[in-house]
């Protein structure tokens, strides 16, 4: 047992970097990550957030990606993007989303996968 004056020091190996402004903890490089890891949350708002988008625009509330934009307060760009994940490939999508399994790619490169096919996607994504 330790005395009440003793000092245990707990080290955790880890680098802090900037990531748009905002400070983010990176894992040492020999990290493996556990078998029970589950989807990561952005991906999952990022891809209801696409298919609320996707909805209203499917109901005429708004003409142009522009005017869903400026209603939702974030950059043309932006929702360019981030909308494309209301089209990625349904089996890509049920993993994702139901079975909550991880993917191979970040948030960024998922945006970009919709204009493939649907067999290249789930390759992509999950690399099976």
């Amino acid at each position: 047992m330790t005395k009440p004056n003793d000092t245990i020091r707990v080290l955790i190996p880890m680098t802090v970097r900037k990531k748009n402004g905002r400070p983010k903890i990176l894992p040492p490089a020999d990290y493996r990550p556990s078998e029970d890891q589950t989807q990561d949350p952005h991906i999952l708002r990022a891809i209801g957030r696409a298919w609320g988008w996707r909805r209203r625009m499917e109901a005429g509330e708004f003409a142009t990606i522009q005017e869903l934009a400026e209603a939702v307060g974030l950059a043309e760009r932006h929702v360019s993007r981030q909308l494309r994940l209301a089209y990625l490939a349904p089996e890509v999508l049920k993993r994702l989303t139901c079975e909550r399994e991880a993917s191979a790619v970040s948030l960024y490169d998922l945006c970009f996968l919709a204009g493939e096919t649907w067999h290249k996607q789930a390759e992509r994504v999950f690399r099976a």
